[in-house]
């Protein structure tokens, strides 16, 4: 495994260990438990995992889920420590940095935040910029759903549209913050908004991420 997948892995980890199995998570109504087993389905049950993406397959994979949910935590855990199967392509490390860095820094933010007592996180600048450059490339997905124009500012002034559209509304923060905002985790997210405030309303509700 590569080094920023690999060490938001093991920190993702880390918080869900500590937090314990009951604990609230930023993804809807699922636990700290239940979160657990999405990350181990995604990576080691393919056949199930389809479903976060093909509707006609949601169904088995909600079942596998709710299956792995049923482990005793401290296993799900290690399975997420250990990294997915050798047979697995997220065990390549190119699938494995572009598919996961990503997805484990959300979800250790979805349990930090979650939480009454987190504190930012301060991010190394290489990381903010590994973050930015998937956050250019995914944004027109994330944003495809934005009811208005939608653009992510970096405070150096880069940009990514991830809606075209009026009216528009400019959202400004770190890529980091930037990332959980398109991902739909907009109420967590330190950032700041400028546009129509109608418009601002709008997007602060939308159905944001993948």
């Amino acid at each position: 495994m590569s080094t920023h997948a690999k060490r938001e892995r093991l920190l993702l980890a880390d918080l869900l260990e500590s937090a314990g199995p009951s604990a609230p998570t930023l993804c809807a109504d699922w636990t700290a438990r239940d979160l657990a087993a999405h990350v181990v389905v995604r990576e080691r049950r393919a056949d199930a995992a389809g479903g976060l993406f093909v509707k006609p397959l949601a169904a088995r994979l909600e079942r596998v889920q709710a299956e792995y949910a049923q482990k005793p935590f401290d296993e799900l855990i290690g399975l997420i420590r250990s990294g997915p199967p050798r047979m697995s392509p997220f065990a390549l490390k190119q699938i494995d940095e572009a598919s996961n860095t990503v997805e484990f820094y959300v979800h250790a933010e979805d349990v930090r935040r979650a939480q009454p007592d987190w504190v930012p996180r301060a991010l190394d600048p290489v990381f903010s910029d590994a973050l930015w450059t998937r956050l250019e490339k995914m944004a027109r997905l994330l944003g495809r759903k934005s009811p208005v124009g939608l653009v992510l500012r970096r405070p150096d002034g880069r940009v990514a549209v991830a809606r075209r559209g009026v009216p528009v509304v400019t959202v400004v923060g770190e890529p980091g913050e930037l990332t959980l905002f398109a991902f739909g985790r907009q109420g967590a997210a330190d950032v700041s908004l400028e546009g129509d405030e109608a418009a601002v309303g709008r997007v602060v509700t939308a159905a944001l991420g993948v």
